[in-house]
């Protein structure tokens, strides 16, 4: 399995956790969605996305020299992390509100870090960047 094989698996992982937390941000799950599912939603998220970044700045390393790519990954990683932690301290707060913009943003931010690590691998000479990229945002399920 080459590795824009294995990031492409990893996103693919996400897709049930991130319609969850869409539906949570709708109030499909009632009034106030429960801390728990957020943080379990977001969780698995978190860990997909990480493996995905692994795999991308180790094709990275030796496919083509990306100079800051694995920091520039472990910094938007945190920031999913903290948008997550926002997320659930929302849910224990009964804050549908900021629940709903934060869930918004995160899902952003994860489609943001998928976009690098498709762009971080090049699996040979012709491959086409924007079409990983385009791949990448027909996987985000941009649909609402």
């Amino acid at each position: 399995m080459t590795a824009n094989e294995e990031i492409r698996e990893h996103q693919a992982r996400c897709q049930p956790h991130m319609l969850r937390l869409r539906m949570l941000a709708r109030g499909d799950y009632g009034p106030v969605p429960n801390a728990a599912e957020v943080a379990q939603a977001t969780g698995a998220i978190i860990a997909e996305v990480a493996a995905g970044s692994l795999a991308a700045s180790s094709a990275a390393g030796y496919r083509r020299a990306q100079p800051g790519g694995g920091p520039f990954l472990q910094v938007r990683l945190n920031r999913l992390s903290a948008a997550a932690e926002e997320a659930i301290a929302a849910a224990r707060d009964g804050n549908t509100t900021l629940l709903g913009r934060v869930l918004l943003r995160f899902e952003a931010l994860t489609t943001a870090i998928w976009t690098v690590q498709h762009a971080m691998y090049v699996s040979s000479p012709g491959t086409d960047s924007g079409q990983a990229a385009a791949e990448t945002t027909a996987l985000s399920g941009k649909v609402r």
